[in-house]
C-alpha cells in the first residue's frame, strides 16, 4: 500500500486543474479508480485531522482538539500534540544549574497509530513526516516526525532579522525577533539566538557569536560563524549552516552543547543592512531531540539528501506576515522546502517493495494559507500587481504534486493499493470574527472595572467570578464550569442550556458589511465526540462560514475592539471553519464503496 498525504489538497481546485489538463496523473487515477470528497475532522485543523487519520478516532479518542490546549485549573496554554520539559531535579552551584538526569519530550496524542498495529502483525512500514507524531512513537519501521516538531528553541519556528535601520521595531514579534545591529568599519558583530540555557539560573537564551563583513562598494557580504566563512550576494540564500550552542564549561570544555542548523538570507547590504536568519532547526545529523525511528534514521537520510528542515512547519509564514520576507523571498524558501521533500521521496520510494509506504507533503497547505489572496480579488489583502507576478504560484505547487503522483503510478500493480488523501480543503479567509469580543459584548465575559485595552496576556483583567464562557484556540468555545475551571461559576447542571443559548445567538450573527451569515454551525462536544477525552477539550466547536475565521488575537484570549475586522494579513486562505465546507480529498486506484468516506475511516481501511 502506498499513501500520499497531501496537506490542504482542495477538491474544488483539484477538479478545476484536472479539467484544465494541468494535473493529468490525478485525472488518470480518478478515471481508473475513484475520487471522493473526504469528510474532515471537527474542527478541521491539521493536528486534529491527521490524528483522526492516524488513530481512526475523533478528538474524544485521541485528545487533540486544536493547536492550543489549556489547563483548566491554571489557564496555562500549551501546544496540543507534544510537551518538552527539562530535567526534574538539579544541583545549584553559584550561577550554574547542574541537571540531574535528562529532559523529556512527550507526545500528547493518545490512541494507537495504524503503523503500531502493522508492527504488531509484522507488516513493514515507512511513515515520513506525518503530523502529530513528535516525538515519534516507538516503531519498528522508519519514521520521521512532522508538524508538531519544534525548532531548537522549542517554538513552532522563530526567525531572527538583523538590521541597522533605526526605525525598525526592535524586539520579539509573533514568530520572530528583530535585532538592532551597528555596521562599524563595514563589520557587524552580533549573535545567533539559541535555546534557553537551562544550565544558567533564569534560563537566559544561549547565544553564538558571528560576524558579517559588508563590502563597502558591492552588494555582497562575508559571514563568519564558528570556523566557517561564506559569502552572500544581496538576494542570495545560504545553504544549511551548522551551529553549536555552548551551554556549560567544565574543566576547559563545554558540556550539554546542542547542535542546530540554519539558513542565512542577505536581504540588503546597503544603504541599510538587512539579514534574515531562519529558525534554528534541530540538526538531523545530530538531533538534540528525538525526531526519527530508528534514532539514527534522520542522520542516514541527511547523508543521502543533505541537511533538511526538521521543524514541523517548515515554510516561514511568520516572516512573510511580518514583512521581513516578501512574496518572492517567501516563495524561494517554500520551493526549498518542497525540493527537500522531493529529494527525500526520490531517495526512499525506490527502496519500497512491500508493506506500507506513507509520505507527507506540506506545500499546498502552507502556500494555500499565504498565497490565496493572490487568487481572490475579493480578499482585503489582494494586490493586483502581486497577483500578476505570483498569482499562478499555488497552481504550480499543485502541478508538482501531480509530478510526484506520476512517479508513483508506474509502480502500482494489481497487488498494490494507492491512496492519495488530504486532511481538509481550503477556503478564503476575508474577515476575522473576534469571539471573545462578542462574548464580552453579549455579557458572557466580564472584565474588571479598570481593564485596559488589548493585552498580550491571555484573558488579562477578566473577572472570572462573573464570566460564564470564553473562547480559546481557533475554534474552541469553553464554559467557565464550577469544579473544572479554577474560578468556575457555571453550575454543571445548567451548562447544556447555556451552550445552546450561546449557539443560537452565534448562528444569528450577520456581517454588517453584506449581511452574510458568519457562523454556519456549532457542534457541541457532547454530540460529536466519543471516547475517554471527549470532555477534556472545548465544550463546543465554532464552525465559521467560508470567508470567515477567528481573529488572531481572540485565539489567545484577547479582546480586540471590533467583533468583525477585515483580514489584511498575507495569511488569507484557511480551513478552520465549518467542517462541512472544507472537505478533503480521497483518490484510489481501487473503487471506493463509501459515498461519503471520512478521515476516521482511513486507519481501518489501511489495516
Amino acid at each position: 500500500m502506498i499513501i500520499l498525504g497531501i496537506d490542504g489538497l482542495d477538491p474544488d481546485l483539484l477538479t478545476k486543474f484536472m479539467a484544465e489538463g494541468k494535473m493529468p496523473n490525478f485525472a488518470r487515477l480518478a478515471a481508473q479508480g475513484s475520487f471522493r470528497r473526504l469528510t474532515t475532522s471537527i474542527p478541521p485543523q491539521s493536528p486534529v485531522a491527521w490524528s483522526n487519520m492516524i488513530t481512526g478516532m475523533n478528538a474524544g479518542g485521541h485528545g487533540v482538539f486544536d493547536f492550543i490546549h489549556r489547563d483548566p485549573k491554571t489557564l496555562q496554554l500549551y501546544f496540543s500534540t507534544s510537551k518538552v520539559e527539562g530535567p526534574k531535579h538539579s544541583l545549584h552551584i553559584g550561577s550554574w544549574v547542574i541537571p540531574l538526569g535528562g529532559g523529556t519530550a512527550e507526545q500528547l496524542r493518545h490512541g494507537k497509530a495504524f503503523w503500531e498495529i502493522l508492527d504488531e502483525h509484522g507488516v513493514p512500514n515507512y511513515v515520513y513526516r506525518i503530523p502529530a507524531n513528535f516525538p515519534p512513537i516507538v516503531a519498528k519501521g522508519k519514521t520521521l516526525s512532522g508538524m508538531g516538531t519544534p525548532d531548537l528553541r522549542g517554538t513552532y519556528g522563530t526567525f531572527t532579522f538583523y538590521t541597522d535601520d533605526p526605525t525598525a521595531a526592535v524586539g520579539a514579534l509573533e514568530g520572530g525577533e528583530i535585532v538592532q545591529v551597528e555596521v562599524k568599519n563595514n563589520r557587524v558583530a552580533t549573535n545567533l539566538i539559541g535555546p534557553d540555557n537551562s544550565f544558567r539560573r533564569n534560563s537566559l537564551p544561549s547565544t553564538e557569536p558571528f560576524t558579517v563583513d559588508v563590502d563597502p562598494l558591492e552588494p555582497v557580504a562575508r559571514i563568519g560563524l564558528e570556523d566557517r566563512q561564506f559569502v552572500l550576494k544581496e538576494g542570495e540564500w545560504s545553504g544549511w549552516v551548522p551551529v553549536e550552542f555552548q551551554l556549560m564549561p567544565l574543566f576547559g570544555n563545554w558540556i550539554g552543547n546542542v547542535k542546530g542548523i540554519c539558513r542565512f538570507y542577505l536581504k540588503q547590504a546597503h544603504p541599510r543592512f538587512q539579514l534574515y536568519v531562519s529558525p534554528i532547526n534541530i540538526d538531523p545529523e545530530n538531533p538534540a531531540l528525538p525526531i526519527s525511528t530508528p534514532s539514527g534514521y534522520s542522520r542516514d537520510l541527511a547523508k543521502q539528501i543533505g541537511e533538511f528542515h526538521t521543524q514541523g512547519i517548515a515554510e516561514d509564514t511568520k516572516a512573510l506576515t511580518a514583512g521581513v520576507l516578501d512574496d518572492k523571498e517567501f516563495l524561494e524558501q517554500s520551493h526549498t522546502v518542497l525540493a527537500e521533500h522531493r529529494r527525500a521521496f526520490d531517495a526512499e520510494f525506490p527502496k519500497f517493495h512491500q508493506g506500507l509506504f506513507f509520505f507527507y507533503f506540506s506545500s499546498l497547505d502552507l502556500n494555500g494559507h499565504m498565497l490565496w489572496r493572490l487568487t481572490d480579488p475579493q480578499s482585503p489583502a489582494y494586490d493586483a500587481a502581486l497577483a500578476a507576478q505570483y498569482g499562478s504560484s499555488l497552481e504550480e505547487f499543485y502541478e508538482q504534486m501531480d509530478q510526484v503522483l506520476g512517479e508513483v503510478m508506474p509502480k502500482v500493480d494489481e497487488n498494490t493499493t494507492l491512496l492519495v488523501l488530504s486532511d481538509h480543503g481550503f477556503a478564503p479567509f476575508r474577515r476575522s470574527f473576534n469571539l471573545n469580543t462578542w462574548l464580552l459584548n453579549n455579557g458572557y465575559v466580564t472584565r474588571k472595572a479598570d481593564a485596559g485595552g488589548d493585552s498580550s496576556e491571555p484573558f488579562a483583567d477578566v473577572d472570572w467570578s462573573r464570566t460564564r464562557a470564553y473562547g480559546l484556540g481557533i475554534n474552541g468555545l469553553y464554559l467557565n464550569v464550577r469544579g473544572r475551571e479554577r474560578e468556575g461559576m457555571v453550575d454543571p447542571a445548567e451548562a447544556d442550556a447555556l451552550l445552546r443559548e450561546i449557539r443560537q445567538k452565534l448562528l444569528e450573527v450577520r456581517d454588517p458589511k453584506d449581511g452574510s451569515q458568519v457562523i454556519t454551525r456549532i457542534d457541541l462536544a457532547s454530540e460529536v465526540y466519543q471516547g475517554p477525552y471527549a470532555r477534556t477539550g472545548p465544550d463546543a466547536l465554532v464552525g465559521y462560514n467560508r470567508g470567515y475565521r477567528s481573529g488572531w488575537k481572540t485565539i489567545l484570549g484577547a479582546f480586540p475592539a471590533e467583533v468583525l475586522e477585515d483580514n489584511t494579513n498575507p495569511w488569507s486562505g484557511d480551513h478552520c471553519m465549518d467542517f462541512t465546507k472544507v472537505p478533503g480529498v480521497l483518490l484510489s486506484n481501487r473503487k471506493i464503496e463509501a459515498q461519503a468516506p471520512a478521515l476516521t475511516d482511513m486507519a481501518p481501511t489501511i489495516l
